[in-house]
């Protein structure tokens, strides 16, 4: 007879209906405490305790997001696995759908607004630059069902003869560089423009934050607004722009001015040439504003390496549409039912960060940037199928299993790589790139000239 082992574990849930309401490890972060608040704050707590209550019904939510290629059966199954001898409901998927449409999504909102802004501390590798807390901003498209109930509010993409593609919500962010936290988000349909977004986020900028921006955001009104509420910027500019050099300085940058005298900036402009390790060579023109005025406490040179630093936000995307969505369209079919979501997914994923960074407090050197969000989501997902870690261990420990597993599966130390660039989404507003960048991830070297561009900058081709 073979050798068996025996494995007793202990289980703590909220007793009754509300055994299912949890979230595995997550729930340490998202805890009944806080959803009961926002459930109260939002006013739609229960009048009487049902089969699904409230907080059963937020977790559920949230569970949908972690498991988004689940359907909603699949979803409860998962969230009652793991509790072995307690006798449950199992709703059906009408019930579950009433009981989300009957929620709404006011409490995931609040949720995220709890649960959301900077996570590193102040000794926290790549976070930092001079004193300043870098962040960046940026937006993207999600596709949402293509329904009747959709199409009033959120349009496909149109051509000079076709409609093409799903319906398209566009999500705004506002991340901790190096951690990846969300700050801030703010979503609705494309037709919102980046700039309206970002206005939106304003009130989560403060003293000691750097914003990094692309191009889209440069708007001489916005960046005051910016500067107004005591944030710096650094903000990439394109050729539409002659700037009047009022002062060039020492490291090549110069003092200018935007909206006809409104704005004081300063302006560095440079050559970067990239040598791919198959010998081909790119270059292009760069212009980025900034409010840093002192060249001698801010070199020219810093700045232009420190804005790559803005592709951060572009990680972030890339968690959120293909590690959690896998790349699939939202499964919400209407307009309530899709903020709810979508609140949900963002709540989801703030969540494992902030237990992720947390993990690496034992490694004071470990840069957050080498945290695998793959491996601790699919750690989540164990714990949420498990029930186990819903609440803290005593005496509490801040690596527990997902922070396990993220320690487990460092990645290795950011290099210059490009990444393959063959083509791009098919419903995508540009052009494929064809012959502009290499086929194949490889490695490359920068050289970067800071000079007045006397000429002013070529425009550059999107297509």
């Amino acid at each position: 007879m073979e050798d068996q082992c025996v494995i007793t574990r202990k289980i703590t849930v909220a007793g009754g209906v509300f055994a299912p309401g949890h979230l595995g490890e997550l729930t340490q972060v998202l805890d009944f405490a806080l959803v009961d608040a926002v459930a109260q704050e939002t006013a739609t707590v229960q009048k009487r305790v049902r089969l699904l209550p409230t907080r059963v019904v937020v977790f559920f939510v949230l569970a949908l997001a972690l498991f988004e290629k689940s359907a909603y059966r699949q979803v409860w199954g998962k969230l009652v696995a793991g509790l072995d001898g307690v006798v449950l409901a199992w709703p059906s998927v009408s019930a579950l759908t009433r009981a989300r449409r009957r929620v709404g999504p006011k409490p995931l909102r609040a949720l995220f607004d709890a649960v959301s802004g900077p996570v590193a501390r102040p000794s926290t590798p790549g976070v930092f630059w001079r004193g300043l807390r870098l962040t960046a901003i940026d937006a993207t498209s999600l596709h949402v069902p293509d329904s009747a109930r959709i199409g009033a509010g959120y349009r496909k993409r149109s051509g000079d003869r076709l409609t093409f593609g799903y319906p398209l919500l566009r999500l705004s962010v506002l991340v901790e560089c190096g951690t990846r936290a969300l700050i801030g988000a703010v979503f609705g349909p494309e037709a919102d423009g980046e700039t309206v977004h970002a206005q939106r986020l304003l009130h989560k900028l403060g003293a000691g934050m750097l914003l990094l921006a692309d191009a889209g955001y440069d708007s001489w009104r916005l960046l005051a607004e910016v500067a107004a509420t005591g944030a710096q910027y650094l903000c990439r500019s394109g050729a539409r722009r002659t700037p009047l050099i009022l002062r060039a300085l020492p490291d090549g940058s110069y003092l200018s001015v935007l909206g006809y005298g409104k704005l004081k900036v300063r302006i560095v402009e440079a050559w970067i040439t990239v040598t791919y390790a198959d010998g081909s060579v790119h270059a292009e023109q760069w212009r980025l504003l900034t409010s840093l005025l002192d060249h001698t406490r801010y070199p020219a040179g810093e700045l232009v390496a420190l804005y790559h630093r803005r592709w951060q936000v572009e990680t972030t995307y890339f968690s959120i549409k293909c590690t959690i969505l896998d790349g699939r369209v939202l499964r919400s079919d209407r307009p309530a039912d899709i903020d709810q979501e979508v609140y949900a997914l963002l709540t989801v994923y703030q969540a494992i960060v902030r237990i992720a960074v947390d993990a690496l407090t034992s490694h004071a050197d470990a840069d957050p940037d080498r945290i695998s969000f793959t491996a601790a989501i699919e750690a989540a997902r164990d714990q949420v199928t498990a029930a186990t870690g819903i609440l803290p261990a005593t005496p509490v420990s801040l690596i527990s299993a997902i922070g396990r597993a993220v320690l487990g599966t460092l990645l290795p130390a950011i290099r210059q790589r490009i990444k393959a660039r063959s083509r791009k989404n098919p419903t995508s507003k540009y052009s494929p790139n064809a012959g502009k960048f290499p086929q194949t991830t490889q490695r490359y070297t920068l050289n970067t000239q800071v000079m007045i561009i006397e000429d002013g900058l070529t425009a550059r081709s999107h297509r």
